[in-house]
């Protein structure tokens, strides 16, 4: 967009050698410069723990950093929420919406894949909101047997069709993540879980399964109006901070106001979801199955 490149990280930076190899060279000092030459004595990084962990180096490097927290994952510590996940949630509820529609009519198990490497925000948020039978998220291991259980029991009450709701970086008990390669900067790329579940699921069911993945989709768009003033509430507070004299903090919504943390332990781990939050057992509650246990058998 703005004629740069968001691949690469100054710190270990692919470069291409005389005889044709790459090496990773830490250009950090090179960046330094730039900035100076420039007389840019500040920087608000805006993006998730990539961009946050190279503002926090910069920062260790004697660069003035503030930090944003931007991503649709909502992975970030120290944050109720980051912005751009309201967004993701609200159009992954109303595909789920429109997929039951179709699953109904044929009487089909839907699989929709959204994005979450290691935290399963999206897919619990919109898998409750859209009413998912199922879900699977990073943080609990699943067992499709429980899952296929699930199905069958719905069948049995009446109902042909069924909708789960899958994070890219869901994995099976005692299983690996589903890859689909590396990205330039060497980094995995998940992907492909969707489609495995949905095969594994026709077997165990024998019902027709089809996958939908989200993907990118979620990451563009109109922001809803939440993101839409919690970007402009961010963006303030950031430059309030420059102003004010801070230094290696980020902006964070701790409602009702919009604080400072230390950029440090924002990215020190990422924000999974907690097993028992209030929307984990909601979801229990209403008799979603995570995989991990079987369905409730209702007493006769």
């Amino acid at each position: 967009i703005l004629g740069t490149t968001n691949r690469g990280n100054p710190t270990a930076y692919p470069t291409q050698q005389p005889d044709g190899t790459w090496v990773e060279v830490d250009r950090t000092q090179e960046l330094l410069d730039r900035f100076a030459e420039r007389q840019i004595d500040a920087l608000i990084t805006v993006g998730g723990d990539g961009s946050l962990t190279i503002g926090s180096h910069l920062c260790k490097a004697g660069l003035r950093v503030i930090g944003v927290p931007k991503t649709i994952d909502n992975d970030l510590e120290r944050t109720t929420q980051t912005f751009g996940f309201a967004t993701a949630v609200e159009f992954a509820t109303e595909c789920i919406d429109r997929l039951i529609s179709t699953a109904t009519s044929h009487g089909r198990v839907v699989v929709v894949e959204v994005m979450g490497r290691y935290a399963g925000w999206i897919a619990l948020h919109a898998g409750l909101a859209g009413g998912a039978h199922g879900i699977l998220i990073p943080e609990i291991p699943y067992r499709l047997e429980h899952v296929a259980a699930m199905i069958r029991q719905r069948e049995e009450r009446g109902a042909k069709f069924s909708i789960i709701v899958v994070a890219e970086g869901a994995r099976p008990v005692d299983g690996a993540y589903t890859l689909l390669g590396k990205d330039v900067g060497g980094a995995e790329r998940l992907g492909g879980v969707g489609e495995k579940v949905a095969q594994e699921l026709s077997v165990l069911t024998g019902k027709e399964a089809r996958t939908v993945v989200l993907g990118h989709l979620l990451r563009g768009g109109q922001p809803v109006s939440f993101d839409r003033q919690l970007g402009l509430r961010f963006g303030a507070a950031a430059v309030r901070a420059l102003e004010d004299g801070l230094d290696g903090v980020m902006v964070s919504l701790d409602p009702p106001t919009v604080a400072y943390v230390p950029l440090a332990a924002a990215i020190a781990r990422l924000k999974t979801v907690p097993l028992d939050c209030d929307t984990m057992l909601t979801a229990r509650d209403l008799g979603i199955n995570f995989g991990d246990v079987p369905p409730l058998v209702e007493r006769s």
